[in-house]
């Protein structure tokens, strides 16, 4: 139950969240979510229905791009994984996913809370607030999936238990995004390693795979990037900066400019932002943009940019949790840079 309703219940606590910001502003508590002002969004105006009426229902929470024919989804409640493909100017779940696919603990247990996902060399990875089956305990934990096979669900090929290194948070406040970044573009633009305090250097971690997970916590709008030792649950946490608003639902790494985005749903009015690393080496808000004018105010909680590019423009993906009128996908454009 408490993942079914879980959209009309963070409209309420997150306004308040809002209205707190606001009134700490002289303080300088909400400094870091007001310093950059809201431009027109950077593509057409106009978005359009993405899916059939109804194939998902509510709790569609992160889509990720495989490729441009490729995008994963995941439902945060009961706990689901689907692949996609097109159908003409839809989605629609590949051969073998009409209901998706059921996600567990490495051990088979659980129903894990999967609130955002992201496909990356090493698998597809998911991050999750708690499990679902004991939905008062929060339990914020990034794991990975092996999706090629045939069964009918899914047991997690790897777990990172992050509670001990984030606030403690509510059930329903915890993990909500994720992305990759590959060490090679970390390293390009001079990224700094907060835990060694010097330039990121990816020899430092081995097993980590050739990228660093970047994920966003719903309680304080904050991005935690970890390098996950791929052979076991050991993890380093090597940075963590503000996405530019009180709460972040998820993150999109774009390769060809470099912007690691972040996106709120209507507790900021759909807005996103754009970080990049600046001269110290630091992710830090560099654009703030309102939703497409011609979409409404939707409970947006995933976000994905086509890798692709044609006619100047690449397409976006939003998934809504609530399913507003019967659709839990919609797509618009972005301009090509």
């Amino acid at each position: 139950m408490l993942a079914h309703q879980r959209g009309t219940h963070r409209r309420g606590k997150i306004r308040v969240t809002v209205a707190l910001s606001v009134l700490s502003l002289a303080v300088g508590a909400g400094a870091a979510h007001a310093a950059t002002k809201a431009t027109a969004w950077p593509g057409g105006s106009k978005v359009a229905i993405a899916d059939d009426a109804g194939v998902f229902g509510t709790n569609l929470s992160g889509v990720s791009y495989e490729s441009p024919t490729v995008l994963w989804a995941v439902k945060n409640g009961p706990s689901t994984l689907y692949r996609l493909v097109p159908d003409g100017n839809k989605w629609k779940p590949a051969s073998g996913w009409g209901e998706g696919k059921a996600m567990h603990y490495p051990d088979g247990s659980g129903d894990p809370d999967a609130e955002g996902v992201v496909f990356t060399p090493d698998g597809v990875f998911t991050a999750t607030e708690r499990d679902n089956d004991d939905g008062d305990t929060s339990k914020p934990a990034i794991l990975r999936y092996d999706a090629s096979g045939s069964g009918g669900s899914l047991k997690a090929t790897g777990e990172w238990d992050v509670t001990s290194d984030l606030p403690s948070v509510e059930p329903n406040k915890g993990l909500e995004a994720i992305s990759w970044v590959p060490d090679s573009a970390l390293t390009a633009h001079k990224f700094r390693d907060q835990h060694t305090k010097a330039a990121y250097n990816p020899a430092n971690y081995p097993n980590h795979g050739t990228g660093l997970y970047f994920v966003g916590l719903e309680d304080n709008g904050k991005v935690y990037a970890y390098a996950l030792d791929q052979s076991s649950g050991k993890y380093t946490r090597v940075a963590a900066f503000d996405s530019g608003f009180p709460a972040v639902m998820d993150l999109e790494y774009e390769p060809a400019t470099g912007h690691l985005w972040a996106e709120c749903d209507n507790t900021c009015k759909g807005r996103t932002s754009t970080l990049d690393i600046n001269a110290d080496g630091a992710f830090a808000v560099t654009a703030q943009y309102d939703r497409p004018s011609g979409m409404s105010n939707y409970n947006n909680e995933g976000f994905a940019i086509s890798p692709n590019c044609a006619n100047g423009s690449k397409q976006v993906v939003w998934s809504d949790d609530d399913n507003d009128d019967n659709h839990a996908l919609r797509t618009g454009t972005l301009a090509c840079k």
